[in-house]
């Protein structure tokens, strides 16, 4: 029989969590993290090792990048573009320090994500492949990839339409440069625990259907999905990367809409 599992939500937390403000600060927030990661894993009856934390940094200034630095982090995710590509340039003396990009990105910003990504985790458009590709040739780079998936259906939402990611997968080996790693998400914000978990319990199903399928050069062996809200449950249905930027580093300093303008603001930039 299928497991059932009562985990509820943390979204009533949004915009609650306090401020890291100094390095143990961030080394408590991260040990309490990987815990719940190691608890949610131990439900699941999963190995803690194969599921991948990627603190989120958007909106939090340098300093704070530092403290989190300076308590181990070496892969900091960021929604907007040109806000990473600026720590970036300002963060040059931490060689060893990585950058995730996780939100949507525009043609014409292509170019910067180029530079200095070594993953984008919300790849939907073929245009957009396009230009990584011929920025990432002109750089020398290649770039880990994952395609974003609209799992709850809301209009707000970026990311394919799961019906449209096969087609949508079988292009990709015309880029060469961009490493196809696995899908992506945003679920449902909501306290509604079961609602949250379809949305995961979808994104797993369609890769489960469609790794069999791939073209060569494209794996399917990542599900990026969970924030500081609901990872737990992302776990539980199979996450290999979780995004969690709240739980580690505090409320974010502006409100939601700064990420997610033009009525987006239902995804509620949850991290």
């Amino acid at each position: 029989m299928p497991v059932t599992y009562l985990t509820p939500t943390g979204h009533d937390r949004h915009g609650r969590y306090p401020e890291a403000t100094s390095v143990e600060d961030f080394r408590r927030n991260l040990a309490a993290v990987h815990a719940r990661i190691e608890a949610a894993c131990h439900r699941a009856g999963r190995d803690p090792a194969k599921v991948r934390l990627l603190p989120v940094s958007k909106t939090k200034p340098e300093a704070s990048l530092r403290l989190a630095y300076a308590a181990g982090c070496r892969l900091l995710g960021e929604n907007k573009v040109q806000e990473a590509h600026r720590k970036w340039e300002a963060m040059q003396d931490l060689s060893d320090l990585q950058w995730s990009v996780i939100g949507h990105l525009q043609t014409n910003k292509a170019k910067q994500v180029a530079r200095f990504a070594s993953e984008f985790q919300a790849l939907d458009s073929l245009r957009v492949a396009e230009a990584l590709e011929r920025r990432l040739q002109i750089e020398g780079r290649s770039l880990d990839v994952y395609v974003q998936v609209n799992t709850s259906g809301e209009a707000s939402k970026y990311g394919l339409a799961p019906d449209d990611v096969p087609a949508f997968l079988g292009a990709l080996p015309a880029f060469p440069a961009l490493r196809v790693r696995g899908l992506m998400t945003l679920a449902l914000f909501s306290s509604e625990a079961e609602r949250v978990r379809r949305c995961f319990g979808l994104l797993r199903g369609l890769r489960d259907r469609l790794r069999q399928e791939m073209p060569a050069g494209i794996a399917l062996d990542e599900l990026s999905m969970g924030m500081s809200g609901d990872f737990e449950i992302a776990i539980e249905e199979g996450a290999t990367v979780v995004r969690v930027g709240q739980a580690i580093f505090g409320a974010r300093l502006l409100p939601d809409h700064y990420y997610w303008p033009d009525d987006a603001g239902a995804e509620m930039a949850t991290a």
